[in-house]
């Protein structure tokens, strides 16, 4: 089991941002995080990465658990993250070669010289991503799908066990949301590639490659399992508190208010 969460509760000051939350992600699977703003997403993702600890219950994560495992830097080398917060740290005038490789030594900037297979590996990580053409632009010229794919190339580096992927198609215009996408569908049929949690309030970026969702509701566990039998009319009307309605194309959800 890669991530197994029990009863899990976070309590900060009068504020229960967290409660009671079951939550358990198998090898294999690819989840879908789906809540409104406020929902308690960013609180969850910052105790997989254990920058918070529970208030109470039990967290497992990579084979760690927490308060019985040494946590910290190695197990966040099993967890990369690509988020607005990583991409706001990262030096602009690095190019995205130099972005990628990174991601061997988990820091922002190279300090460290990387090895001839480092500098392979971020190849073909370029390669794959569809980012080679550009390896050498720094990334303050990227276009906005261009950077988001050097942020990819930079977790990949890692091997990670888990990807998570906060909120990536923030502000993109629909045509670098979808190449995006392209690019998130690629990983995830990829053999042997990481478990990936793609946590996002647009239910239209779910794709068909995240058979698993989980809905997540004023810090609470609203309903979590298979994605086509989650989204549907009577089940998002009730977690949404309007009337709305489900279809589905291209194998993708769609939501509306009725």
């Amino acid at each position: 089991m890669v991530i197994h969460l029990k009863d899990v509760s976070l309590v900060r000051g009068d504020d229960h941002i967290l409660n009671h939350v079951d939550w358990h992600v198998e090898e294999g699977e690819h989840w879908a995080v789906y809540g409104m703003n406020g929902a308690g997403k960013t609180a969850l993702l910052n105790m997989l990465c254990a920058y918070y600890f529970p208030t109470s219950g039990e967290v497992e994560v990579c084979g760690k658990v927490f308060g019985q495992s040494v946590l910290g830097d190695e197990l966040r080398r099993k967890i990369s993250i690509v988020s607005a917060g990583v991409q706001d740290k990262l030096h602009t005038d690095d190019n995205s070669f130099e972005i990628v490789l990174s991601g061997a030594f988990a820091s922002i900037g190279l300090y460290e010289k990387p090895s001839d297979a480092m500098r392979e590996k971020a190849k073909r990580i370029l390669q794959q991503l569809g980012s080679y053409d550009y390896a050498n632009k720094p990334y303050a010229l990227l276009s906005q799908g261009q950077k988001q794919r050097a942020l990819l190339g930079r977790a990949l580096m890692a091997d990670p066990e888990v990807l998570i992927l906060d909120e990536p198609a923030t502000g993109f215009d629909f045509i670098a949301r979808e190449e995006l996408l392209e690019t998130i569908e690629k990983m995830a049929e990829a053999e042997n590639g990481p478990t990936l949690l793609y946590v996002t309030h647009h239910l239209n970026e779910i794709l068909p490659q995240f058979t698993k969702t989980l809905l997540l509701k004023r810090g609470q566990v609203f309903q979590a399992g298979n994605t086509k039998e989650l989204l549907t009319s009577e089940i998002m009307s009730d977690f949404v508190e309007v009337p709305v309605e489900i279809t589905w194309q291209n194998e993708r959800p769609n939501i509306s208010k009725i």
